[in-house]
């Protein structure tokens, strides 16, 4: 049964697939700026959001999104912070033991989100140093235009 959503081994492939040398500032910047740019030809109403640490270092918005993203992104970086893994794996994790994150994780689902669309920033031999966050879109399309950047931005960058 096709649920929409890619197989959780598909996710953590991508997560061993998409990692940086370093992480700076100048790349938070580029890498927004890219997705911004991505979204925006889309039309997607997104906002976007880029952290190294806990520290914000990059926050948009695009016409049709809302503060309400903000609390999503919030809620999903949380869930990416806390358990090192991408929202969506962490979702399709659950979904695979039969039922939800908000179910069978015991955390406040006001806080935490493990819906599609925040993807940690990982360093190889380091491991994660920040996150990278998209809400206004269905969460598996949330989580596609990430990865989207995140190959055009390494393929660039490597």
């Amino acid at each position: 049964m096709d649920t929409g959503y890619p197989p959780l081994g598909e996710l953590l492939a991508q997560e061993s697939e998409l990692q940086f040398s370093s992480f700076t500032y100048d790349d938070a910047w580029a890498l927004g700026g890219l997705l911004r740019r991505m979204a925006s030809e889309q039309g997607a109403p997104v906002a976007i959001d880029l952290r190294r640490g806990d520290q914000q270092v990059f926050h948009t918005a695009l016409p049709g999104s809302s503060a309400d993203n903000d609390h999503w992104i919030d809620r999903k970086v949380r869930v990416v912070k806390r358990l090192g893994n991408s929202s969506l794996a962490v979702g399709q994790l659950w979904r695979d033991r039969g039922t939800t994150f908000e179910a069978g994780s015991g955390l406040d689902p006001a806080r935490y989100a493990a819906a599609g669309g925040c993807f940690p920033i990982l360093v190889r031999g380091v491991g994660p140093v920040g996150t990278i966050a998209v809400s206004g879109l269905p969460e598996v399309e949330d989580h596609r235009l990430i990865v989207e950047a995140l190959r055009a931005f390494l393929a660039e960058h490597r």
